[in-house]
């Protein structure tokens, strides 16, 4: 449950009408009407929880992208992948495009409250990465590191085949430096603050390390499902 003092970007959201968000894909998005949302409270996924999040509103679109990118471009940005692995390595863009490629369609779920509908993701699947890594049996916690000093935090346990990606396209284009190109990170299943954009660096690590908002109040967790917002 959130509690009073908490999120205060969620509560400034609910105050102003759901026209401005500060986390994740922040911007100008356009609602869906309330015949809409009902609707789709009523779906299901394929694992029987409702689509829609409890506490989360849909939206068709992003219209207009804010955030403070990375100086990084494909042509000199690079990924460094260490730790707790047998065979650390370091990636270049042109790196990342000639590994195996994937794609997913997936609802991503801001905890400002709003959930944007199938969005389109291109990318390198986190564990394709693992494989080529190996990491050691005392591996339990994967820190993805962004540009200025950002990071956010994942148990291995949560990694599955199918659900993280190291992103690199977005609707069937380059990723926009707004939604943290050259690459970022994707984690459909938690709030998107998890989802680290201008990803620089994948750490696995043997304890937690919690991230830039996990240290700021926000949830460590982050399951929108059981509406974890907050410590």
């Amino acid at each position: 449950m959130q509690k009073k003092g908490k999120i205060s970007r969620r509560t400034f959201l609910a105050g102003a009408g759901g026209i401005m968000v500060g986390i994740g894909l922040p911007g100008v998005f356009v609602k869906l009407t309330d015949a809409e949302q009902l609707a789709l409270a009523a779906e299901t996924r394929r694992d029987g929880r409702p689509r829609l999040p409890p506490g989360q509103f849909a939206v068709k679109k992003i219209q207009d992208m804010g955030g403070s990118p990375g100086t990084a471009t494909a042509g000199n940005w690079s990924l460094r992948i260490y730790g707790e692995v047998e065979r650390p390595i370091v990636l270049s863009y042109r790196d990342l495009l000639n590994l195996e490629q994937a794609q997913i369609t997936c609802d991503v779920h801001c905890v400002t409250g709003w959930t944007l509908l199938d969005s389109k993701w291109s990318g390198v699947r986190l564990t394709t990465i693992m494989e080529m890594v190996k990491p050691r049996k005392t591996a339990s916690f994967a820190i993805f590191e962004a540009a200025a000093g950002y990071t956010s935090n994942i148990p291995l346990t949560r990694i599955s085949k199918e659900s993280v990606f190291l992103a690199h396209g977005l609707f069937g284009e380059k990723l926009p430096k707004a939604h943290g190109a050259p690459v970022r990170i994707l984690i459909p299943d938690l709030y998107f603050y998890k989802s680290a954009k201008w990803l620089e660096g994948v750490k696995f690590t043997d304890r937690d390390e919690p991230g830039f908002w996990e240290t700021r109040g926000y949830s460590n967790s982050a399951d929108p499902w059981k509406e974890e917002r907050n410590h």
